[in-house]
């Protein structure tokens, strides 16, 4: 059975597309995705106090910080990564 073509869009349809682009952004909630209000650039607050995967959402890399409180590595893994010298100790 052939497909039907799709319908192309109107103007106005392409406008709207393009204006709720640039006012939402897409995350994902309890595995759904969700379609939610951009943060504005000016909110500086909330982009402090946000977590690193919004701040990788919003391609603000440069807020990113990598600092012992905020790794998932514990205490003694950091410890060996920053004082990684070219000793080969093998766990075994």
């Amino acid at each position: 059975m052939p497909r039907k073509p799709k319908k192309k869009l109107t103007p106005e349809q392409r406008r709207a597309r393009k204006r709720r682009r640039q006012e939402t952004m897409i995350v994902f909630i309890n595995g759904k995705q969700k379609r939610v209000p951009r943060p504005r650039a000016d909110d500086d607050d909330f982009l402090r106090h946000a977590d690193p995967i919004t701040l990788h959402q919003l391609k603000r890399w440069d807020l990113l910080e990598l600092d012992a409180s905020s790794s998932s590595l514990p205490n003694s893994a950091l410890r060996k990564v920053e004082n990684d010298d070219d000793d080969f100790d093998l766990p075994f």
